[in-house]
This record gives structure tokens, sequence and C-alpha cells, in this order.
């Protein structure tokens, strides 16, 4: 990540000292940003957007997404999705299970699907270029979905468990594709034995990990019990929730879902059936949501602004008609095909279009797949633009959306 020499030392090609003062600007704005558009009746969450919007290369391009910001970002999301598994009610999750796994799937194929024809058969795109813009309008961002039923008081609530365990697998389901497109891009056909054992070792690290995590809390406890110094804690926890997110990499999944799974071994709600031994102290538990949550405060908003440092508007060609044509139809197509995921869903009609519209943000999970795509080759410039374009519509507009929906 960094390379550090002397007293003028770099971070990947941004002084140190500079490196300081943008991690400094995007702090102080996002926040205040946030605030100002929660007074408004905005979610807090699309300020922070908005900040990185304004600062990056859309408007003055005062802060580039230099690789220290994407680290610090990444290190965000996943201390967020660390604290959403503390949180989570496991015995919700798992009653929800099935009806996540719909909304997971039926989100990722239905923009996938639509985005794939739009772009082959409408505009007359290669097979590789519909491949990835649809591939890009399949994950939810979850990091953004979890923000904002936050901010509504709504995570608790039976509809945003199943939109948290269908945005896992969400994201799941994207690296998949992803991994799959990549074989593609290659040989031209699809490896589906490698496809189903990356699947496989991500299935087995979901449920190993909470029990790993679990044990090793445990570790930790006797270490702290034995040292009488509860200040062994916080880094040890942190150690942890980035050993799983390694762990969560090498398999081949997202890092988050390491931090997720690590969340849920923690959590009080985490109970393994005769397995007594496995019972936390709650003063750990305790100890740990109280270490961690100031982090998630401090670092999270780095990860949300740099959603927007991501975009840049400038790569638009606002004079084209064929851009015009291409973007509104993949935005209908990416909105609708998660709006249509939850409708199946066994509750009340607002539930159901609560749960389409907070599997809706694509943000940083969409733009990876436009970057990979042209750096293949298989997204001109064209493409690129009309993907940001896709991206920052659904990214924007699902916050509102959603919010219009949950107080209504």
């Amino acid at each position: 990540m960094a390379v550090v020499g002397g007293a003028e030392g770099t971070t990947a090609g941004v002084d140190i000292h500079t490196l300081f003062l943008h991690i400094a600007v995007i702090l102080i704005s996002g926040k205040l940003s946030g605030t100002v558009f929660k007074r408004f009746g905005i979610p807090a969450v699309l300020g922070e957007v908005f900040a990185g919007i304004i600062l990056g290369q859309s408007l003055l391009g005062i802060i580039p997404l230099s690789e220290a910001i994407k680290v610090l970002a990444e290190l965000g999301v996943i201390l967020l999705l660390f604290e959403v598994g503390l949180e989570a009610d496991i015995h919700m999750l798992v009653k929800v299970g099935p009806a996540s796994a719909l909304v997971a799937f039926l989100g990722a194929v239905l923009p996938f699907a639509g985005g794939f024809i739009i772009s082959r058969y409408l505009f007359d795109m290669s097979t590789m270029s519909a491949l990835f813009i649809g591939g890009a309008l399949t994950a939810t961002s979850i990091g953004i979905t979890v923000k904002v039923l936050s901010d509504l008081g709504k995570k608790k609530a039976k509809f945003s468990q199943i939109v948290l365990g269908a945005a896992v697998l969400d994201d799941v389901l994207g690296v998949v594709i992803l991994a799959a497109l990549y074989e593609f891009s290659k040989s031209g056909q699809v490896n589906w034995k490698a496809t189903a054992g990356l699947m496989m070792d991500i299935a087995i690290f979901f449920v190993v990990a909470p029990f790993v995590a679990r044990l090793s809390a445990k570790l930790i406890y006797f270490v702290v019990y034995k040292l009488q110094d509860t200040d062994v804690i916080p880094p040890v926890i942190l150690s942890l929730v980035l050993f799983t997110g390694y762990g969560a990499y090498r398999v081949g999944s997202p890092e988050i879902l390491g931090a997720f799974t690590a969340g849920l071994g923690l959590s009080r709600r985490f109970i393994v059936p005769f397995a007594g031994f496995m019972k936390l102290n709650e003063k750990v538990i305790h100890s740990v949501e109280e270490n961690i949550r100031p982090l998630v405060w401090i670092v999270s908003p780095i990860f949300f602004v740099s959603v927007g440092l991501a975009l840049n508007f400038k790569v638009i060609d606002l004079g084209s008609s064929d851009f015009w044509l291409l973007s509104l139809s993949l935005t209908v197509v990416a909105m609708l095909g998660k709006v249509v995921s939850g409708l199946l869903i066994p509750l009340s009609f607002k539930d159901r279009i609560n749960i389409g519209l907070s599997m809706m943000p694509r943000g940083e999970v969409g733009l990876i797949f436009a970057e990979f795509g042209r750096s293949f080759g298989a997204i001109d410039e064209v493409g690129y633009a009309v993907v940001v374009f896709v991206i920052a519509v659904t990214t924007l507009l699902a916050p509102i959306l959603l919010k219009f929906s949950v107080k209504t």
C-alpha cells in the first residue's frame, strides 16, 4: 500500500503530509455534509457521498482517490459490517434465510439479464461488453444500504434483516459472476468447475468463520483474565476482524463477508447448542461493542466519501443521444430488477417495496465491475460512462426513495 521514505514520505504518489490534509478534509466535510443533509430530512449517507462528488474528479478535483484512501475506506466498511454482525439477530437471519436467498438471487439475475439483453440486442454491443455491463448492475452496495437503514432507525425490522442477508449473498454472487466473467474474457468460455469450487469455498468459510471468531474470543478473554488488562481487547479484536477479512479474501469472497461473520460469532445472540463452553463473558462482549463503535464513527465516513470520489461525471457526454437512451434504459432495468426482487416475499406490500429499494444502491461494487471491464477492453469509454451514470443514479436515488417509503 504505502511507500514511506525519510522525512518526505509518499503514499501511492501522494505526499504523506498532503494525505493527512486529504483525510482531515474528507472527515470534516463528510460529517458536516451528512449533518446538513440530515437536517433537511435526507439520509446522512447521501451527504457523505455528495461531499466526495464535490471534492473529487467530478467537480473540484482537489482530492484524488489514492490507494491510501482506498485502504482506509475498505477498513471503514469492514468495521461497519463487523458492527452490523455484532448487532444482528442470528436467529432472525436464519429464519429469513430462504427469503434473503430469493431476494439475492432475483436481485442479481434480473438486472444482469436485463442489462445484457438491452446492451446486446437493442444497442448491438459485443457479447463481452454486454456481459460486463449486466454484471455491473448485479451487486448491492451493502455498506450504503446498512447505513441508510440505520439512519432511518429500521436496522432491526424484519424487512431489514431480509435485506441484510440478501445483500451479503448478493455480494457473494457478484464476486462469483465477476470471477466467471474473468475466465470468459480470457478463454471465451466459463470454467464451471472453478466457479462451483469458489462457491463451495465461500459457503464453508461462512459456516466455519463465526465458530473460529467465537473460539478466538474465548482465548482473548483467557489472556485478559490472566493479564488483568482490558486494554488488550481493542487491538486484538481489530486484528481478528482483519484476519477474518483476509480469510474471506483467500477463499475468493469479499473481505466484508469475513468481518460480518466475525461480528456474528461475537454477538450476544450467537449460541451454539450443546456447547455451553463457547458462551462469552458479558464483559468481553460489552468491551468489544464499546471499543469498536468509536472506530466505526471515525472511519466509516471515509468509505462513503470515497464512493463519491470514485464517481467521475466528466466522462459523461451529456450531448450524446445514444448515451441517454442506453443510460436511461439501463437505469430503469437496474431499479426495477431490485424492486421486483422483493415482491415475492410474504410481507406487507410496503415492506416488499422497502426490500427492493434497500437493494438498489450499487456504489463501489458496480464501479469495480466497470473498472475491471475497462481494464480488459470489454467496455469502451461510452459503456464506462453509462455504467458510472447508472451507478450514480441508483446510489443517490435509493436513500431518498427508501426514506420516503419508510416514512409514509
